[in-house]
């Protein structure tokens, strides 16, 4: 909708004019590529100067970004809305800390509001500790996690007598895995990695590592270096990709901000999901023009979004839609290998409206 001045008062009008010059500058900072999706936000999109002193009301918002300026689904997204004009076309302040904090911890304290985990399992494993977490969205239905391993390792079963290495912990969905698999763990010799470096594994260092599905086998796959992957679907597992968490309390008193942060962010993931190429450039330079170009180099961030792009499409609902359905599976993985005293229910830690209601048959509704 389009916000008609005539019908304001002075105060509107004054609004509408400086919303224009916020569109007019977020354009004119974007390249040639993607004038387009800035025109969309200067065309296209107008709240209320109500809405708009309501979520400006707020103050900053604090996104906390855990694992830098990767290209994927609730990172990605959520830094280039920002690029795009899109957080500014909805009066929303917004500041990303991409210095890979413990996001988690930021949120449940108060000291950030928005943070994204890898999966339901990470969130279930954070709420463990703290109530003050919200799941409002999740990005596909797939796991992230894979296990990639020496081309000796035919099997899961082979790993025994033979090294597995992990980086923060062996996930409940690869020890659901490995159970599958029938692997006697007490044989494996488990080795926490200390770098990220994949050809440990062809060159034969460890045996096998607990990897992320759409970095370490990609890069390996981009050398031409022989291995065999193993995922969660091979043994009729099901995760979830990515999953977007805010405060509890601020999504309590502050519901429409958090709506709008969402929609902002839901539409930039649109705009990535059919412009592949301008985003994965644009993020990179972010990283680059930021001191991290050489942890997420373009063609690392290229194969990656590659990847989680199609778990997005894959995922059969509208982007970050989520049900408590969605979760079971992995609630039951955590329950039974996540070594919890306490599992909360899937409705203590999701919020299954926010971004469901975003959405009108299956159109994200922007502005409203």
């Amino acid at each position: 909708m389009r916000m008609d001045s005539r019908n304001l008062g002075h105060k509107g009008r004054a609004f509408a004019s400086t919303f224009g010059t916020i569109a007019l500058a977020a354009a004119a900072s974007l390249p040639a590529s993607l004038m387009a999706s800035s025109a969309l936000a200067q065309d296209n999109v107008a709240i209320s100067a109500e809405e708009c002193e309501r979520n400006q009301s707020v103050g900053t918002i604090t996104y906390v970004s855990g694992y830098g300026y990767s290209a994927s689904a609730g990172q990605l997204d959520v830094f280039l809305a920002k690029e795009f004009g899109f957080f500014d076309a909805l009066c929303l302040d917004v500041e990303i800390n991409a210095g890979g904090a413990n996001g988690q911890l930021l949120v449940a304290s108060g000291q950030a509001q928005f943070t994204a985990l890898g999966s339901a399992s990470d969130v279930m494993l954070a709420a463990a500790n703290s109530r003050n977490l919200k799941a409002v969205a999740t990005y596909g239905n797939n796991s992230p996690f894979s296990i990639f391993a020496n081309e000796k390792i035919k099997s899961l079963k082979d790993l025994e007598g033979g090294t597995l290495g992990y980086f923060i912990n062996i996930t409940p969905i690869a020890k659901a895995m490995l159970d599958a698999a029938g692997v006697d763990m007490s044989k494996v010799s488990l080795i926490k990695m200390t770098n990220y470096d994949p050809t440990v594994v062809p060159r034969g260092q460890v045996d096998a590592i607990v990897g992320y599905a759409s970095n370490q086998p990609e890069k390996l796959r981009s050398l031409g270096m022989p291995f065999n992957e193993f995922r969660p679907e091979d043994y009729g597992l099901q995760g979830t990709y990515n999953v977007m968490e805010v405060n509890s309390q601020f999504l309590e008193e502050n519901r429409e901000v958090a709506a709008d942060f969402m929609r902002a962010s839901l539409r930039a993931l649109e705009y990535c999901l059919a412009n592949e190429q301008d985003c994965v450039e644009q993020i990179s330079a972010l990283a680059a023009a930021n001191n991290q170009g050489s942890a997420f180099p373009a063609d690392q961030q290229a194969r990656t979004w590659a990847v989680e792009s199609s778990w997005v499409r894959n995922s059969n609902k509208a982007p970050g839609a989520h049900s408590p359905a969605d979760w079971e599976n992995e609630h039951a993985m955590v329950a039974k290998y996540g070594e919890l005293a306490e599992l909360p229910a899937i409705d203590e830690m999701m919020d299954a409206d926010l971004v469901a209601n975003l959405y009108k048959d299956g159109q994200l509704q922007w502005p409203r």
